[in-house]
């Protein structure tokens, strides 16, 4: 019967499989696997997939994605499974979703490569962490990512932030933490009063665009946040829906979200697409002991966090023009101290909370707040 199943399931995901580069017949050698999302979420999915895209066609290597049936453990091995019967050497998982189908499908497949992003392989229970020599574990430094937000939404003007993050997860949490930390540095700067800056920061529980999301944005505009950094994949539709009806701002996360709504200024961006390329290159260029069985994070030093400096298909246009004052001056001079390591946001801070979400205390204790006066929905 399992056998029987397993059939059903792979036919039903030959159907879900949008073919790009592939051979006459219909083998792959570098896959992509999606998690929730859509390969056009204009988030972590699409960001991977066109460095997918990006190196398959520069080096005439065929190329897919899969989007499995079922977001879950076994959804994701199943893809797995499909995509090493398509032919897949490679095979590439956004998101910290595929730890746990990793961790098994290392093993399962040695000769397979597998590109990990925002995660490390581990069993169900957390109890174990191995990451073996077909697999690259792919971290990115958020908390530098959310500290250029922080930093540039303060140098602009504005005063009182907002943070709506997904599930406290420890991206999210890095995001959220190097935001605070952006808006402390900011403001000392700036010679502000302490508690001059006010954050409400908040957790949906969820990734999704939902009404609930939507009113709890709406919410927090209506008492006076300026902007949101929306830092929760499809969370982020509900903060630009809420927004566009109050005439008030967004920051994005993990991609540049300027093309989705006018409302958003900027963007708290992972180099998704530059690490894939990086990867990628080291296993066909034959330097894949460079990431192989260890956890590598990219960050502001080799181009893996940042903002948007360029606005796609107008080389002369200004990607900080929808800011007041903050421009690209600014913002190199502050990047550039993050690339040196002059400037060095924590990453983690002690929670009690076994979900990961932690209290105004904790963030203003843990962060060394003083200028900004944190409050917790």
């Amino acid at each position: 019967m399992k056998k029987v199943l397993v059939i059903v399931l792979s036919l039903m995901l030959v159907l879900s499989l949008v073919g790009c580069g592939q051979k006459e017949d219909g083998t792959y050698e570098i896959a992509l696997i999606t998690d929730k999302g859509n390969i056009d979420d204009k988030s972590f999915n699409q960001g991977s997939w066109e460095g997918v895209v990006q190196y398959a066609e520069a080096n005439d290597k065929t190329h897919t994605y899969i989007k499995p049936e079922e977001a879950s453990d076994a959804g994701y091995l199943a893809a797995i499974d499909l995509a090493v019967t398509g032919g897949a050497k490679v095979i590439v998982t956004p998101g910290f979703l595929f730890e746990v189908p990793i961790y098994e499908a290392q093993t399962k497949y040695p000769d397979v490569k597998f590109i990990l992003l925002d995660g490390a392989p581990h069993t169900a229970d957390w109890a174990t962490f191995e990451t073996k020599e077909n697999v690259a574990s792919v971290m990115y430094a958020e908390e530098q990512s959310g500290f250029l937000a922080g930093y540039a939404a303060v140098k602009d003007g504005m005063t009182n932030l907002g943070f709506m993050g997904g599930m406290a997860v420890p991206a999210v949490q890095a995001f959220g933490y190097g935001y605070l930390q952006g808006a402390e540095f900011a403001a000392a700067e700036m010679g502000l009063a302490d508690g001059a800056i006010k954050v409400t920061y908040h957790y949906t529980g969820n990734f999704e665009e939902n009404d609930t999301n939507k009113a709890t944005a709406r919410t927090m505009y209506q008492e006076g946040v300026e902007v949101i950094f929306a830092c929760g994949g499809s969370v982020g539709k509900s903060v630009m829906s809420a927004a566009s009806e109050s005439g008030t701002k967004v920051i994005g996360v993990d991609v540049d979200q300027r093309y989705d709504s006018e409302t958003v200024i900027t963007s708290a961006t992972k180099g998704l697409a530059a690490s894939v390329v990086s990867v990628l290159e080291a296993i066909y260029n034959d330097t894949w002991a460079t990431y192989s069985g260890k956890t590598t994070f990219f960050n502001a030093t080799n181009g893996g966090v940042g903002l948007p400096t360029a606005v796609i298909g107008d080389a002369n246009a200004n990607a900080f023009d929808r800011f007041q004052s903050f421009d690209k001056a600014a913002y190199d001079a502050i990047f550039a101290q993050l690339s040196s390591g002059s400037v060095a946001p924590v990453r983690t801070i002690t929670v009690a909370d076994a979900s990961g979400v932690a209290t105004a205390d904790e963030l203003t204790t843990g962060l060394n707040l003083v200028k900004v006066a944190v409050s917790t929905r």
